[in-house]
């Protein structure tokens, strides 16, 4: 039977979304209550934001610096430009769904909020979901979504949050690493299904590189601690480039190595790679190495050089379906922007939403 929040217009549905976002965007700044204009009182707003500022009492990654950017991210995604952009490409979703399906979702938890996308996705499509949270997030997304409920009346009954097991679904949404990403395909190997693994992302570099992109690019690469699938973690630069100007570039990231559990990794790799001979150079918050492999330890990046750009394309050909985002010029994700992809930029590559507008 459809729900509530099933039979609102696509219009409405927008206008919840974008709605989310103005409280998002506010959440995301640190700012007191935006007033009656956020569409929530006052106690509603500080339950969100008090969730927000104690993300790191459950998980010592989320700190309140990460949690309230990721919040932000989203504020500026569910912008009604981009909804209306995003939700135009699936002429299906302003067709009211009259036999919605059990979606089970599992998220991931590496950073803040990671999860949500295909929490709206399955909402926006529809259909109904039961979701498993990471247990290094558990309170972050179902708050969100007790607002969105606020702004579309039915949500909370076409969203589920469990802490056992999923139970009888009819498709599913599976993040987790390479491993558990083999448990998945043998336990739901029946049904329909997205199963995500580890990915990565890299940024080619040319040379001409002006500061500006430089110390932009390390957004990229620190944000979230490097934990992401949309982190830079491999660089591909030319045979000539000077690193000594990644370093400087990326001064303004110094304390990060003042975390504790990044500091640890920074001293373990950095321990671990001077007694087995390693070169490496170091500026006390980046360990840098030259590698062929592609994904790089927490408080680390590799990087490789080329001689022509064809080089760089093949082994970004070479590696394509492990690797998340390319940062760069000529067409790639800019220097900075890694971690605000568009609402139809889908993990994988895989397009969540026509997977969940073609279940019958």
């Amino acid at each position: 039977m459809a729900t509530e929040a099933n039979v609102l217009s696509l219009d409405v549905r927008i206008t919840a979304l974008a709605q989310l976002g103005v409280v998002m965007k506010a959440i995301g700044a640190g700012a007191p209550w935006p007033g009656h204009s956020s569409g929530l009182v006052e106690a509603e707003y500080m339950v969100l934001d008090d969730l927000a500022r104690r993300a790191h009492n459950q998980n010592g990654w989320a700190t309140e610096e990460n949690v309230r950017h990721a919040f932000a991210a989203w504020g500026e995604a569910l912008q009604r430009v981009h909804l209306t952009e995003w939700s135009g490409r699936y002429p299906e979703l302003n067709t009211m769904r009259t036999r919605p399906r059990m979606v089970g979702l599992i998220l991931a938890g590496n950073i803040p909020l990671v999860g949500l996308h295909d929490v709206l996705c399955v909402w926006l499509s529809g259909h109904r979901a039961r979701v498993k949270c990471s247990s290094q997030e558990t309170e972050l997304v179902p708050g969100i979504l007790s607002v969105l409920d606020r702004f579309a009346p039915g949500t909370a009954q076409q969203i589920e949050f469990i802490t056992g097991k999923l139970g009888e679904v009819e498709a599913v949404v599976a993040t987790g690493s390479n491993n558990t990403s083999r448990y998945f395909e043998h336990y739901f190997g029946h049904l329909p299904r997205i199963v995500r693994k580890n990915r990565v992302s890299v940024a080619v570099l040319d040379g001409s590189e002006t500061e500006e992109e430089l110390t932009a690019l390390g957004e990229d690469v620190f944000r979230y601690f490097g934990l992401g699938c949309r982190n830079v973690s491999k660089l591909l630069i030319p045979c000539s480039f000077d690193t000594d100007r990644l370093f400087k570039a990326f001064f303004p990231w110094k304390d990060i190595v003042h975390h504790n559990k990044y500091g640890n990794n920074y001293d373990y790799t950095r321990a671990l790679w001077m007694l087995d001979r390693i070169n490496f150079v170091e500026n006390g918050f980046l360990l840098l190495k030259s590698d062929d492999a592609l994904a790089s330890p927490v408080a680390t990046l590799f990087y490789e050089r080329y001689d022509f750009i064809s080089t760089a394309d093949a082994y970004i050909a070479q590696h394509r379906d492990s690797i998340q985002c390319i940062v760069g010029r000529d067409g790639r994700t800019p220097f900075g922007r890694s971690q605000y992809p568009e609402l139809w930029e889908y993990a994988d590559g895989v397009d969540t939403m026509r997977f969940l507008l073609d279940l019958k």
